[in-house]
């Protein structure tokens, strides 16, 4: 396969999960399983901030200081200091715990420009069982400090069947609180989530409802009654075209791991039989351009024929290679999401499903470093 074959753009958002350790335990965490195996070989801070000089480099731009929690690393500070000196727009994405005043006026004063907020329910009742942890009033708290320093803020809202009805208090909270951007994102199913997928998917109707929610919040900002920005991301699983996977395999974004495995998303360790080179041993640039692995589903040529013939491709790029491995067994195959797939019959089986009372004959498996159950991990597959 030549190069002209292989278009690429420059990895322009890069990801970088310093660590996966985390205080929380939630059921739809998009850290692997085996999370724990990776914390003993995190990137140290002299590492890191090579890995985001060699990126700069290359052409990024956004920087999304991720987890796990980031602000279990102590040098988060310098690692944001070293980002803004190389001219990166620094975004902490995090669930509030751990942020302290003092803590965020150092980050504010290093260069961070932008906070993204994890925030599961209106209530702590339902925050705390939802992570298993008390973590709601310091959430709420992390949100009143970033919003009182004038910080732009994103409101990230994980959706699932349990607190699918929680839209629009929550939004009335952020609205209340001047909260600019609000990503209500009903979840996608790797990892944790899919261990939990029977428990945590709602059904066609659910989300629909929680659609109209979102509409009629967003016709009253057009009304001038708000200034947030609504995004209500639906799983492809029920969209019948799937989601155009990190804007094509190994163009725009660029995902770090906490022991310094770049990947061309944050799930593609999933795939069997690639290598992934770690930057510990190849300069980011080489990985980038060359490595077998950001090439392997660039281009169109590694497309079956369902894909290579469809008009969308160029606007999908296939779908997501890890969900197509995690239904059919297959990286290559078309995303079954699509309703062009073959095996789109298993989404339209999960979906179906879906649609039954909440019944909770699998208790949720809360994200611990001792919860890896093969059979449970089987049985979604």
């Amino acid at each position: 396969m030549s190069d002209l074959s292989i278009p690429r753009g420059l990895p322009m958002w890069l990801t970088a999960e310093l660590t996966y350790r985390c205080p929380l335990k939630c059921s739809w965490c998009s850290n692997p399983l085996d999370y724990a195996a990776y914390t003993a070989n995190e990137l140290d801070t002299d590492e890191w901030k090579r890995v985001l000089t060699e990126a700069r480099a290359l052409g990024a731009v956004q920087l999304g200081l991720s987890g796990g929690e980031p602000l279990l690393r102590d040098d988060l500070e310098v690692l944001v200091a070293h980002a803004d000196k190389l001219g990166f727009y620094t975004n902490l994405i995090t669930s509030g715990v751990g942020l302290t005043e003092a803590r965020l006026d150092a980050l504010i004063a290093a260069g961070l420009r932008q906070v993204q907020l994890s925030l599961q329910a209106s209530t702590a009742t339902l925050t705390d069982r939802l992570v298993d942890a008390r973590a709601h009033a310091l959430k709420l708290e992390a949100a009143r400090m970033v919003k009182a320093r004038g910080l732009p803020m994103v409101l990230n809202v994980p959706l699932f069947r349990h607190n699918l009805g929680e839209i629009d208090a929550l939004l009335r909270w952020a609205a209340e609180l001047g909260i600019e951007y609000v990503e209500l994102a009903n979840i996608q199913y790797y990892n944790w989530a899919l261990m939990n997928r029977a428990e945590l998917m709602p059904s066609l109707e659910a989300l629909r409802e929680a659609e109209q929610v979102v509409e009629r919040w967003r016709e009253a900002g057009k009304r001038g009654e708000h200034g947030m920005t609504l995004y209500f991301v639906i799983p492809d699983y029920y969209e019948g075209r799937p989601k155009a996977c990190m804007n094509g395999w190994g163009n725009i974004h660029l995902t770090i791991a906490p022991d310094g495995i770049p990947m061309p998303c944050v799930e593609a360790r999933v795939l069997p039989g690639l290598e992934f080179p770690s930057v510990r041993m190849h300069s980011l640039d080489w990985i980038w351009n060359e490595s077998p692995l950001f090439k392997r589903f660039r281009g169109f040529d590694w497309m079956s024929p369902t894909c290579r013939e469809c008009p969308d491709k160029e606007k999908d790029f296939g779908g997501c290679r890890c969900q197509a491995f995690l239904l059919t067994g297959d990286a290559a195959a078309t995303d079954p999401a699509c309703s062009r797939s073959p095996d789109h019959r298993e989404v339209a089986e999960i979906t179906r499903r879906a649609g039954q009372p909440i019944h909770f004959h699998m208790p949720l498996v809360k994200r611990a470093a001792t919860a890896v159950i093969a059979e449970a991990t089987e049985e979604v597959q």
